[in-house]
């Protein structure tokens, strides 16, 4: 009902007796105030119980909503003699981006290097432009959101800052989350994964002759005819060393993330630890023109013209954008070279389990949405 400790520290809506002077006093919190009761009794058994049935008083009035303020109730018939009601010292309140600081540095072990580059550096970025970043003002912080960003962009951001208020309530940081209501409608687009328009067996092989004649961007013709012919993703080819090559597969077991300082490799990959992929005479072939005589077993498959790590995002804006101009295919993005290897193995009628092994996706997710992706390509059959 009501707390002895020595520090007088009471929990919500009981409360405290302890020793001031010799006197017993009675001390709680109500509203966001704190009250002390000065009883003038002597530190003694007898008194002690009067005190408790007097605090008991109080917490029943309490926990009612029927606590007089004026605690002229609560003075006992011997006079309690001084009611000092004492109003805390407000602690400035916190802005977002201190508390996006704090909850970064938090997140920071727990996530990715690309995630943390991806996302925690890019919300700073967004609460950095934002009109105001007091909490007291998240409408406007909301607004701003939804009309400078795209719904779904809009929509990430809102979702960030609710988590990271709602880290900031458990540390205490905050009273309340100010964003927690608060819903922004994104429409409903494909990802990469989901967002699937091959290209024909005629359409990749003249993308492969383009590259390979070239003059600026030849470079990259086998780490093309690679993407196109194993369906891997682009992070899963980068990190590609001639160690992870035997002589029946693909051994793929790191990938190339963005993080904040740069290209970084990255054991593991983007669902699963690792995967195989069998070495068929198409991919040999790759292989085979690529080998030098004995490879570094540490030396990277796939490199930009300087030997570094390709950055598969300038690639595609530069490379991959002037080729399907050059070729005259309307431009799709570059991970379509996986959904393109993904398509034939289904219109070759492979086992989806297998594809997905293959590919690290899974059987539902090809038979979902790899099902006669490639029309063109498929008639109706014989069923005389």
């Amino acid at each position: 009902m009501f707390s002895k400790t020595p520090t007088g520290r009471a929990s919500k809506g009981s409360v405290s007796i302890i020793n001031s002077n010799d006197r017993l006093q009675l001390r709680f919190r109500y509203r966001g105030k704190r009250y002390y009761i000065s009883t003038g009794l002597a530190d003694t058994l007898n008194n002690r119980k009067l005190a408790e049935l007097k605090a008991s008083e109080i917490e029943k009035d309490i926990l009612c909503e029927r606590l007089d303020l004026t605690l002229q109730k609560y003075q006992p018939q011997s006079a309690l003699t001084t009611i000092t009601p004492i109003t805390p010292i407000k602690k400035p309140k916190p802005e977002l981006d201190q508390l996006w600081d704090r909850y970064s540095e938090f997140k920071k072990p727990q996530v990715s290097p690309s995630t943390y580059a991806k996302d925690f550096v890019k919300h700073r970025n967004h609460i950095a432009k934002l009109p105001t970043r007091s909490l007291d003002e998240a409408s406007a912080i909301r607004d701003y959101l939804l009309a400078n960003l795209t719904p779904d962009a809009a929509k990430r951001c809102l979702t960030q800052f609710k988590a990271c208020c709602n880290w900031a309530m458990e540390e205490g940081l905050i009273d309340a989350n100010p964003f927690a209501a608060m819903k922004i409608k994104a429409p409903k687009g494909a990802t990469e994964e989901q967002d699937i328009n091959p290209f024909s067996k005629e359409e990749r092989d003249l993308i492969i002759r383009t590259f390979a004649s070239d003059r600026y961007y030849n470079h990259y013709t086998n780490y093309v005819r690679f993407l196109f012919f194993t369906g891997c993703r682009p992070s899963e080819a980068i990190a590609l060393k001639w160690k992870h090559i035997t002589n029946t597969a693909v051994q793929f077991r790191e990938s190339v993330v963005v993080s904040e300082d740069g290209l970084v490799l990255k054991e593991g990959l983007k669902t699963q630890r690792k995967r195989d992929l069998p070495i068929n005479k198409e991919l040999q072939a790759i292989l085979n023109d690529i080998r030098s005589e004995q490879p570094n077993p540490e030396a990277l498959i796939f490199t930009s013209p300087k030997g570094k790590f390709i950055d598969h995002h300038n690639f595609s804006n530069r490379a991959w954008k002037a080729i399907l101009a050059k070729c005259g295919i309307p431009y799709r993005k570059s991970y379509q070279t996986r959904h393109t290897f993904i398509s034939l193995c289904v219109e070759s009628h492979i086992n989806s389990t297998a594809i997905g092994r293959w590919t690290g996706t899974s059987a539902k997710m090809i038979d979902n949405h790899y099902g006669a992706t490639n029309f063109t390509n498929l008639r109706p059959p014989n069923l005389s």
